[in-house]
């Protein structure tokens, strides 16, 4: 009990975050079978493993903060100076953190990202 039923649920009186969620769903609904598991923290996108990961600071961080934050797993470190943040927190794992802003962000560059994350975690 206390877990949010799914992503509206999660993201409500969050616009920009549930907008986000949608279009990242969409997107990823042509890269084949992707289950989407929500937490009382975060949206999690799977495969044989998680790859992606939709959470909002504001539940964490003070301050000002993007309403959410994309994460999304690799097994290499992609450049880029949308990332926030990248991290290696296991061998071989890496982690890419770009703060969203407005649903528009996520773009064909976001888009390819996310369907080579998918691709990775398995069939």
């Amino acid at each position: 009990m206390g877990e949010p039923s799914g992503p509206a649920a999660l993201f409500s009186g969050h616009p920009v975050a549930l907008a986000v969620f949608e279009r990242v769903r969409k997107l990823l609904a042509g890269v084949g079978p992707v289950h989407v598991r929500t937490t009382k923290s975060q949206v999690a996108f799977r495969r044989d493993r998680g790859f992606a990961y939709l959470w909002r600071p504001g539940q964490y961080l003070r301050g000002e903060n993007a309403e959410v934050v994309l994460s999304i797993a690799t097994d290499h470190p992609i450049v880029s100076d949308r990332f926030k943040e990248v991290v290696e927190p296991a061998p071989g794992r890496w982690m890419h953190h770009v703060e969203i802003r407005d649903p528009d962000e996520i773009d064909d560059e976001v888009a390819t990202w996310l369907r080579v994350a998918a691709d990775r975690a398995g069939p």
